[in-house]
């Protein structure tokens, strides 16, 4: 039988650095843990570790509870309404959070733009969109990627042209995540074909509720909406909200992305996932495994990636300067986080067998884990196989990430 221990991240012994530090690196992990406990909303808590979706309602919810903590945007400086969260205390938070049962802090707001407002923008910007970000009141959209230029990003097409106090906007972006609830996106934009691709691309801010945007959902094949195509038709932009320099979007981006991949190792989900898969194994016979021992020997080895994904990510988030960019490892933790995410949920499927063959997607649309056969978790299960399919896609395919490990550290 299989360990029946449940994953936790355990508390850091005082026996290397200082003892103060690891003794404040433990008690913020126990503040998570009780917030955890204590005031995340019971029902969010349950459809996450059900993995059924959740509802524009139950972000919002998860994020007033974080609110009463100041933890909305705890990375972000205090001059801003952050908690000034070290990197320590942020991968921390990621990790407790998700393997306490908390959703993923959808990051469009908070983790993307924000950042690239308060490091960027005009005092004027802000002032307008920060504020309402923090409150939770207005919600973002993230528009890179379009049909023609996904890891290629340098080759985007949509262009802002420039008309007095405002710009033009023409093109397409695609697999938009969370436009239907978006009140604004930020986007890519080219504002000139001169010299290299890249020193062309501006950024913008478009009001979502602008004339000439359509929004067309894309069922993913989990059978739920996260993602969209937006057209933009002459879609007017005030001037003002060109962030930064005009032609020096690529290098906002990259401050986005690269601070998108320190978060990408999902450790506490892939612990909160794999305690589901050991609780499974240990609680209901499988007909789609036919070696035990060779099954348990599988659980045990993404149990060491595990713990050495997580070693390595501490010890990265402990020596992190944060006015730094990331170097390459954060495309390693992308990278490792992400297969390990799949090999889980590859697992998970193996072991519920027959079972995971029936899927329908109205079963993770409801409030409680429900199937039509086999365990309740089940076809939370499958969803959770079906939508991991694109992490090892979104945000820089890891094909990307190799890239740029090899340019990086080889030269190649």
């Amino acid at each position: 039988m299989i360990q029946q221990n449940p994953l936790k991240a355990p508390s850091v012994p005082a026996t290397n650095g200082s003892r103060s530090a690891r003794a404040n690196e433990n008690e913020f992990r126990q503040q998570v843990r009780a917030y955890c406990e204590q005031e995340l909303p019971p029902h969010v808590r349950e459809k996450v570790r059900g993995n059924l979706f959740l509802s524009k309602d139950d972000n919002l919810e998860f994020l007033k509870s974080l609110a009463g903590r100041g933890w909305v945007a705890g990375h972000w400086p205090k001059a801003y309404g952050g908690a000034e969260w070290t990197p320590l205390q942020r991968f921390i938070f990621e990790e407790e959070s998700m393997l306490g049962g908390a959703p993923w802090l959808i990051p469009f707001g908070v983790n993307y733009v924000g950042p690239v407002i308060y490091t960027f923008g005009s005092s004027a910007q802000k002032s307008r969109f920060l504020p309402p970000i923090l409150a939770s009141q207005e919600w973002w959209a993230q528009g890179y990627s379009e049909p023609n230029a996904g890891s290629d990003l340098a080759g985007l097409k949509t262009r802002a042209i420039r008309c007095g106090d405002h710009y033009v906007v023409t093109g397409q972006k695609v697999w938009t995540s969370y436009a239907q609830w978006a009140d604004w996106m930020f986007c890519l934009v080219r504002t000139s074909d001169e010299s290299r691709p890249q020193q062309g691309i501006s950024f913008l801010l478009i009001d979502m509720h602008t004339p000439g945007i359509t929004v067309r959902p894309i069922r993913t094949m989990d059978g739920c909406h996260h993602v969209n195509e937006v057209f933009l038709d002459e879609v007017k932009v005030p001037v003002e909200n060109m962030v930064g320099e005009e032609g020096s979007g690529w290098s906002y981006a990259k401050f986005l992305l690269s601070n998108e991949r320190i978060l990408s190792s999902e450790t506490g989900r892939s612990m909160r996932q794999l305690n589901h898969l050991k609780t499974l194994v240990n609680s209901t016979p499988s007909d789609g495994v036919q070696d035990r021992a060779a099954f348990d020997r599988r659980i045990v080895q993404m149990e060491l990636k595990l713990h050495a994904l997580r070693a390595f990510c501490l010890a990265y988030a402990r020596a992190m300067n944060p006015s730094q960019p990331p170097g390459v490892e954060a495309s390693i933790m992308k990278i490792r986080g992400s297969e390990l995410q799949q090999e889980i949920a590859e697992a998970t499927l193996d072991w519920l067998g027959s079972s995971a063959i029936v899927y329908d997607p109205v079963q993770v649309h409801g409030q409680h884990a429900a199937s039509h056969v086999g365990p309740a978790s089940t076809s939370g299960a499958v969803r959770e196989y079906l939508h991991g399919r694109a992490s090892t896609i979104y945000g820089g395919s890891n094909e990307i990430q190799r890239n740029i490990i090899s340019k990086a550290e080889l030269g190649l």
